[in-house]
């Protein structure tokens, strides 16, 4: 939850509580998953409420009526007091707020430094509510991972970095905006005396996957600026098939598995910097 299950899902991986993170809206779950966790997000949403609606896919407040659901669920499955301690004691891994930066920055709805700004403020804002409401329904182990270094995605550097493909500097800088005022956020709901046992940990993963962008060779990685998928520079999502032309042999080479989406090799790499700051939380 809210808007992308890839970290979410090699995060259940390291815990080793199960391979993968089913969503909540498969129509074959079973039972045991609600107990073992499952997935809320619905990839392309955001904290603006323009996103979801651009993107057409599943928005932050529909999201926590599913987990309104959710909760109903395991009541009625394990009693109220059994299912108000599994609610209580799992961990919320949320990543949110990439496609907002993503969009504003494309459409370049916002290029004065202080609309940008007052724009990340307002995602931070958005964020903070909803982690007020998500603590309101029960929730009290919340890890939020920041914007990730989204002005150097393969789509970014064909549509907006000229000649050379050079990182959207627009799009990182609007990156780190959102990722300090989110910070500052956090930071007031947890000396937030009226949310006791609240506790959310911020996770920067802009600055690791921007070393892995600037030094790829320490990760053994060749090629940065090209996803693996067909030609790598525009190609994302259901362009990316057995179809598609030139797809490499060896994704593991790539930062990019097609011009928006990290590799799994990347994923891994950065769910270990995510997992030093749920076991702190466990």
């Amino acid at each position: 939850m809210p808007s992308n299950c890839s970290k979410c899902v090699c995060a259940v991986e390291s815990l080793k509580i199960k391979y993968l993170l089913p969503p909540y809206l498969d129509p074959n779950l079973r039972a045991e998953d609600l107990i073992t966790g499952v997935c809320f997000a619905s990839a392309g949403s955001g904290y603006d409420p323009k996103t979801p609606k651009i993107l057409s896919v599943i928005s932050i407040p529909d999201q926590l009526n599913f987990f309104q659901q959710y909760v109903g669920k395991m009541r009625s499955l394990l009693g109220e007091q059994r299912s108000n301690d599994v609610v209580e004691n799992s961990l919320y891994v949320i990543s949110c707020g990439n496609n907002d930066v993503l969009l504003t920055t494309l459409f370049h709805t916002r290029t004065k430094s202080s609309e940008m700004v007052s724009y990340a403020a307002f995602l931070a804002g958005q964020a903070s509510a909803f982690l007020r409401e998500l603590y309101r329904q029960g929730a009290r182990k919340i890890v939020h991972l920041s914007a990730l270094t989204t002005g150097c995605i393969p789509a970014f550097r064909t549509l907006l970095g000229g000649v050379q493909r050079q990182c959207s500097d627009e799009s990182n800088e609007l990156a780190v905006m959102f990722n300090e005022k989110l910070s500052d956020e956090i930071q007031r709901l947890n000396d937030d005396v009226l949310l006791p046992d609240l506790t959310v940990q911020f996770v920067d993963m802009y600055t690791p996957f921007f070393d892995i962008i600037r030094r790829p060779e320490n990760y053994g990685f060749v090629v940065t600026k090209e996803g693996c998928c067909g030609t790598g520079t525009i190609e994302f999502g259901f362009l990316c098939n057995r179809l598609s032309p030139s797809t490499c042999a060896d994704n593991s080479k790539y930062i990019f598995w097609d011009s928006l989406h990290p590799t799994e090799k990347v994923y891994k790499i950065l769910t270990s910097v995510i997992m030093k700051d749920i076991n702190k939380l466990l």
